[in-house]
């Protein structure tokens, strides 16, 4: 699935040269949450009185306790549930109004694949909804289709798909629009920890390659140490303060293997276990 603004002459250039568009506001956050509350019809409040601010070429990654409110988090940030009280802006502008040059891709657990359409239909399709020009699509398909390795698998559905290829035809399907802002909601949950792992240094390439602003969801520690520069991470509800977790790494590659990867697990680790108090 992919929540999309409109675009502009700047957008489309940058889709053909496969490079990011900059922030038109320089130095001003990429996204940003201003006294927020929120709550579903009749439950205890997930956010009160919440401010996070995630600044242009950021990784972060969101960890906490089950029903912490870590999904309704990017759903706040794409428009698709709105603020009981305070705001929500991506690029400077109002989450849920046409803002020119400025897109947010969702990257969600269960793939969101058309059945009926094939890889390249698939990841075409939002392109095709858009007005893009014929040329345009087939050159941003193609080089996405390569670049995340399934181009040979082109041509088959869904069904003959493995979860990984899944994953990597709903990540190529985001990643043509190059979206200013890379939401994923638990992308790998589902599949085994081989794959997971491949897919994590994929994301990890990706972003380095394209400067993306980046938020992951996770419940996997693991996960959001090795692909969060940094680490926000949600209290039992309701949240009323941000608590991030610095985690900046000299080499990424190497991370896993690393000591100070070990050292920030634990660290986190801890700190979740304070939070669950």
């Amino acid at each position: 699935m992919s929540v999309l603004s409109s675009s502009d002459t700047q957008r489309r250039d940058a889709q053909k040269a496969n490079t990011p568009v900059p922030s038109a506001a320089g130095g001003a956050p990429r996204a940003e949450l201003n006294g927020v509350a929120f709550a579903y019809r009749e439950e205890q409040p997930l956010f009160r009185d919440f401010s996070w601010q995630i600044k242009p070429g950021e990784a972060w990654s969101v960890i906490g306790p089950s029903g912490c409110g870590k999904s309704t988090l990017l759903y706040l940030l794409t428009g698709l549930r709105q603020p009981l009280a305070g705001s929500v802006r991506v690029d400077g502008n109002p989450v849920g109004k046409p803002h020119p040059g400025s897109t947010t891709g969702l990257i969600l657990q269960d793939y969101g694949l058309l059945p009926w359409a094939t890889v390249w239909d698939n990841v075409r399709l939002g392109l095709q909804l858009r007005g893009i020009p014929r040329a345009r699509q087939d050159e941003q398909v193609a080089f996405w289709l390569e670049r995340l390795d399934i181009a040979a698998l082109r041509e088959h559905y869904p069904a003959q798909l493995s979860g990984g290829q899944r994953q990597r035809t709903a990540i190529a399907r985001t990643l043509v629009f190059q979206p200013n802002l890379l939401l994923m909601d638990e992308p790998f949950n589902s599949l085994d920890a081989m794959t997971r792992e491949r897919l994590q240094n994929v994301v990890l390439e990706l972003i380095e390659e394209h400067g993306l602003t980046t938020v992951l969801v996770t419940h996997n520690i693991e996960e959001a140490v090795f692909l969060g520069q940094r680490v926000l991470v949600l209290t039992r509800p309701p949240t009323t303060a941000t608590t991030a977790f610095d985690n900046v790494h000299a080499d990424p590659h190497d991370y896993r293997a690393a000591p100070a990867f070990l050292t920030q697990c634990t660290a986190l680790r801890t700190l979740l276990g304070r939070s669950d108090e």
